[in-house]
């Protein structure tokens, strides 16, 4: 992978220049992308600025995200060829910085639930999580040292953590959503994939203009960390639960205070209704490409606004009560503690592309809006992440306890 502080610290020293740190990125699409899957266009001659805090870094952008050069085809063929007027204010932001919007990445049609043709870049017989897809495994595969993606469920943390990659879904409206294209305007999230906590942390910095957010020195001494199993959720598997206790074990041993948390009956409830909230601003978001290309919708994707025409308003409102009493209890929660720490997916990225696995474990968080971070847990054969949370706002604080226990699993 492509650590994007390593090559921001090169380009500083004067041992690499901008345009030397994009041919890296070029030169690592032209060897491994044919056999990965993970991009759908490429820039052919983009312009790479000398100066800025990000000149030099290379980046996959989620293919719901209008750019202005590139196509934005949504993964659909309903988009096919379609070109925005502008980009999209992510976007806009990144090329401020001095960035380089170098690709577009798979993703599942209009970030739903049908499966894209991308593969686990860790072992090809595998997918790589969605809606993502193509974000996760362009960082993983050492593409691009920075990618974006999105998260309406759990399509950021999950393939983030079967491709073994860092990630961050930020506080909701933490970064602007205008020009990305809109699935559930309560839930939708822009979330960013790099090499380890500390690339992810430096670019989310920037991206918010919120330095506080950056890694400080000496990181976070002794904080109180919940362990969450979310047992109204399921249970994960085996392999996921020994990950989790290991990263418990490494946040002790760094100085953590962690204790088993039980989550409040209202968090199981609005776990309960988060696919009613997402349903039913879905049946709005697409309601023109339901009522003109039902057809070529994915079935997944299809069968998905099908139910949602059942859908009440009085339905949404009360789950969107659900949702906010919630809100309230949790923020009484973390009175008590700095992070939770839970799963970050069922298990191993599964077997086959016929799915993407299932966000069972992200989608109360996503519902909630608070910080969500990916952590890899290292260990032998398909990566397994855990998930660090923290009160809304506090991106900083889960970054910093990310990067405590990553240090620790490292160590």
């Amino acid at each position: 992978m492509q650590s994007l502080v390593d090559l921001r610290t090169r380009i500083a020293a004067g041992t690499l220049d901008p345009a030397g740190a994009i041919a890296l990125a070029q030169d690592a699409i032209a060897a491994r992308e044919p056999g990965l899957g993970a991009l759908v266009h490429v820039a052919s001659d983009p312009a790479v600025p000398r100066d800025g805090p990000l000149a030099g870094i290379a980046i996959g952008l989620k293919d719901i995200i209008d750019t202005a050069d590139i196509p934005t085809e949504m993964g659909s063929a309903i988009y096919a060829g379609w070109r925005p007027k502008a980009d999209a204010a992510i976007v806009a932001r990144l090329r401020s910085l001095g960035a380089v919007p170098l690709a577009k990445t798979v993703t599942c049609p209009f970030a739903s639930r049908d499966p894209s043709a991308t593969v686990n870049p860790h072992d090809p017989g595998h997918t790589p999580g969605g809606s993502s897809s193509g974000s996760a495994a362009a960082v993983a595969a050492g593409l691009v040292p920075l990618a974006l993606g999105t998260q309406t469920a759990g399509s950021v943390i999950r393939p983030a953590a079967f491709c073994g990659v860092a990630a961050i879904k930020p506080s909701f409206r933490l970064l602007p959503t205008v020009g990305v294209k809109t699935f559930s305007w309560a839930l939708d999230t822009l979330g960013l994939f790099g090499a380890g906590i500390r690339d992810v942390a430096h670019a989310l910095a920037l991206l918010a203009d919120r330095p506080a957010i950056d890694l400080a020195p000496g990181g976070i001494a002794a904080p109180r960390i919940g362990l969450v199993l979310q047992d109204f959720a399921g249970p994960a598997d085996p392999d996921a639960v020994a990950a989790l206790s290991r990263a418990a074990r490494a946040a002790e041993a760094a100085g953590a205070a962690v204790t088993d948390l039980i989550l409040p009956a209202q968090l199981a409830e609005a776990w309960a209704v988060q696919a009613t909230v997402q349903a039913f601003e879905a049946r709005q978001a697409l309601a023109w490409e339901y009522a003109h290309h039902r057809d070529a919708l994915g079935p997944g994707l299809r069968a998905e606004l099908d139910g949602a025409q059942a859908l009440t308003a009085s339905d949404y409102d009360a789950a969107r009560r659900t949702a906010h009493r919630a809100r309230r209890v949790l923020k009484d929660v973390f009175s008590e503690f700095d992070a939770l720490l839970t799963f970050s997916a069922p298990g191993r990225a599964p077997a086959g592309l016929a799915g993407t696995g299932d966000p069972r474990f992200n989608r109360l968080w996503t519902l909630m809006g608070v910080p969500c971070v990916n952590l890899p847990v290292p260990g032998d054969g398909l990566p397994l992440g855990v998930q660090i949370i923290a009160r809304f706002g506090d991106d900083g604080q889960a970054l910093a306890v990310a990067r405590m226990i990553e240090g620790a699993l490292e160590g």
